[in-house]
């Protein structure tokens, strides 16, 4: 299996997304790695590392996009750059299934859209991070921040296609659907949100448990959310922060008083098995449902555990067809619910 590692655009990279790279080579005999970057930069890292372990290679390209960089002028003007001719691999090989990025997201979002496609039938790409769940399962937003603007059949769509993935991608039987809103009753939310529930609700092959209200995300009662970019990016961010605030409100309260120093100390483990639990690096990156290939963005900060968690991702998805499983389901929502 062939995948394509854009190793630079991230805060770690090439570092980082080679020796993930290395990991995930280790992990899985089947799988072979394309190193998209400056050339000598990787090639260092792998020698640092002991080698490419005979199934790798890298495309070089010396240009960087960054995070400044407009994602039309990116497109247009770096075509040297990694994750440019990384996609520019991808469109033209069948033998490539996918790429992992950490660099800029709307420049990975402008350029699947545009030089990858969508498959048939999908009218916009949305993007599903993986969160963990108070239950010690996980849950997938859809969308987190591709499409703010949403019509009722995008969001039945994300539905969908979140609901394959979650099946597909980590072996979720009959993922359980929910809808963001305000309320978990039937007649809450706007027209928007009143509208996809209607369509949700009569949808076969789906199961969809009804209306989420924010504060349940982590509880473990959904598996897939679905929800608009803008609010599911506030969704996310907001309960990352909340959950990191809280975690540097206790580090400070032990500090305040020696009694409580000396508890943590009993409790240290715990602590840290918490502060695990809640690191994103965990849980690979968040992918681009929708696209003809296997897109996957990591977090511009990842490092190399997190790295090989997002080809883990890609690997998972192309060898379960998680793209033929798409098309298909997409193809069979009926006209009243789109």
């Amino acid at each position: 299996m062939k995948l394509i590692i854009d190793c630079m655009g991230g805060d770690k990279s090439p570092g980082a997304n080679v020796e993930g790279g290395l990991l995930a080579l280790d992990r899985y005999e089947d799988l072979y790695l394309i190193f998209s970057g400056d050339e000598a930069a990787i090639k260092a890292e792998i020698d640092r590392l002991g080698g490419g372990r005979g199934r790798c290679e890298i495309l070089h390209a010396p240009d960087v996009i960054t995070g400044e960089d407009k994602p039309t002028d990116a497109i247009r003007l770096k075509r040297e750059s990694s994750m440019m001719k990384g996609i520019k691999l991808l469109r033209e090989s069948d033998d490539i299934g996918g790429i992992v990025s950490t660099g800029a997201t709307g420049s990975l979002v402008a350029a699947a859209t545009l030089r990858i496609g969508r498959l048939e039938g999908v009218f916009r790409p949305a993007f599903c991070p993986i969160l963990p769940t108070m239950s010690g399962g996980i849950v997938g937003v859809c969308d987190s921040g591709a499409n703010v603007d949403c019509l009722p059949l995008q969001l039945v769509q994300f539905g969908v296609m979140a609901s394959a993935y979650m099946e597909k991608a980590f072996g979720i039987e009959n993922p359980r659907v929910a809808l963001l809103n305000i309320g978990t009753e039937s007649e809450k939310g706007d027209d928007l949100r009143k509208e996809v529930y209607k369509r949700l609700s009569s949808l076969q092959g789906i199961n969809f448990v009804g209306n989420m209200e924010s504060r349940d995300l982590l509880s473990g009662k959904y598996d897939v959310v679905v929800c608009d970019g803008f609010s599911g990016n506030v969704l996310i961010k907001t309960t990352e922060g909340t959950a990191l605030q809280l975690l540097k409100k206790i580090k400070t309260d032990i500090y305040s008083r020696t009694k409580y120093k000396i508890g943590a100390l009993f409790m240290k483990k715990m602590f840290a098995e918490e502060k695990e639990f809640m690191n994103y690096q965990r849980y690979g990156g968040s992918v681009l449902l929708g696209t003809e290939k296997i897109i996957v963005k990591g977090h511009g900060a990842s490092d190399k555990v997190a790295v090989a968690k997002c080809i883990e991702q890609a690997r998972s998805m192309v060898g379960s067809n998680l793209n033929g499983v798409i098309a298909e389901r997409i193809a069979a929502i009926p006209e009243d619910a789109q």
